[in-house]
């Protein structure tokens, strides 16, 4: 069973750029690799870029192969999975999976418990602190 997310950059109009993440994107993971590998507005407009993936940090591929660390995006086995564009933030938070990241210029990372079935949905959840995965 996967835990579901949506990988977010806040665009200078509102708009929201994001691609759908697999497995593990519960903030203790994904929230703290985002943090450690794409830090920058350039780095995290390259890994959306990519479209839906299934990690954004592995180095194992889809047929359980070792491959360089980085992504692992549908795209590599074939599929067309683009980025989504929502019209503004709260319109993003509405996307079905457990929890969304979105980066801002102002902020940096934000995480949100989009999970409707637990009490805090759609409040910010703390993404901890420290690298994981360097």
């Amino acid at each position: 069973m996967a835990t579901r997310g949506r990988i977010g950059i806040e665009l200078s109009d509102g708009s929201v750029l994001s691609s759908y993440h697999h497995w593990d994107s519960y903030p203790a993971w994904l929230g703290r690799i985002l943090k450690t590998h794409y830090n920058t507005r350039q780095q995290v407009a390259e890994l959306i870029d990519g479209g839906d993936m299934s990690s954004a940090w592995t180095n194992a591929g889809f047929n359980n192969e070792t491959v360089a660390q980085g992504p692992l995006y549908y795209s590599q086995r074939g599929e067309d999975c683009p980025p989504r564009h929502d019209k503004d933030l709260a319109t993003y938070l509405q996307n079905g999976e457990e929890y969304a990241y979105v980066y801002t210029q102002s902020e940096g990372w934000l995480c949100y418990d989009t999970c409707d079935w637990h009490d805090s949905y759609m409040e910010g959840v703390e993404i901890p602190s420290g690298a994981l995965a360097v």
